[in-house]
């Protein structure tokens, strides 16, 4: 169980779900466990959160527990999805953690937002990589059959024909030395989707992941830009931590859910 996730299902406002998908990775592998290290090093938080001044354990979460995937990728995220939406369905907020990005279709599809607001080093606008459509390297493309608009935020590389797809009027690309400086727009009654992906931040803090990018973000910035957004979105998710550092990456993952869950309590 996530720590502080104390509320049954029927009372929850917020839902957490281990998605621990390792299907695509493509460089180091781990993602498969990825919700267990995320609980596992939230055990040390304090309950008590002075930005908002409300203890975690007051904000009715529920531990849905993990949705274990079989060998069809597609079919998993179409079971998820539907766990998702039952969240969502039920006027709870489906907090996703990762496993591999490719989880975050299945949660696009269940919140159907506007808007797609992504932290990631890697554009993922691929229309495919290794003839895989369903791949962590297409997730903002995926996102974008959805959501009218997504706004990518410490994005460093991606390919040529990426960068020329992220040059249209619906994507919007937020460098990492901009980051800091960046304010969410007035969303008004737009839905907003926040994913996470902690390969945005760089390498030397949170080396925990699969495809490793140098010149990323600081955790302070990052959880900035999760406050900032939380008060918008209807659905969050946190992804591609693996078990390949002393837990780094794990624990900037399961402190930014906690801040997701603080400010969109706030908000």
């Amino acid at each position: 169980m996530f720590p502080g996730a104390r509320a049954d299902r029927e009372s929850a406002d917020y839902v957490v779900v281990g998605a621990p998908l390792d299907a695509s990775t493509t460089f180091q592998p781990g993602t498969r466990f990825g919700p267990r290290r995320v609980r596992h090093f939230a055990q040390s938080f304090d309950d008590y959160d002075h930005h908002t001044a409300r203890s975690f354990t007051d904000l009715a979460v529920h531990d849905h527990g993990d949705v274990r995937p079989g060998d069809d990728a597609a079919e998993y995220l179409t079971f998820l999805r539907g766990t998702l939406a039952d969240v969502h369905d039920e006027g709870a907020v489906p907090l996703t953690v990762g496993g591999e990005h490719t989880v975050t279709v299945a949660g696009v599809r269940a919140v159907d937002p506007d808007v797609f607001v992504c932290l990631d080093a890697h554009l993922d606008l691929r229309e495919e990589y290794a003839g895989n459509e369903l791949n962590h390297a297409t997730v903002t493309r995926h996102a974008l059959d959805v959501a009218d608009e997504a706004v990518l935020l410490g994005a460093r590389t991606g390919s040529e024909a990426e960068w020329e797809r992220a040059s249209e009027a619906d994507v919007t690309v937020v460098p990492p030395e901009a980051v800091a400086d960046w304010s969410p727009p007035d969303f008004g009654e737009r839905s907003v989707y926040c994913s996470v992906d902690i390969d945005a931040a760089d390498p030397g803090v949170a080396p925990g992941t699969g495809t490793l990018e140098p010149f990323g973000l600081d955790a302070a910035t990052m959880h900035e830009v999760v406050r900032s957004v939380a008060p918008a979105a209807d659905g969050f998710d946190v992804v591609e931590v693996n078990d390949r550092d002393d837990g780094q990456a794990a624990t900037l993952a399961a402190k930014l859910l906690r801040a997701f869950v603080h400010a969109h309590a706030d908000g």
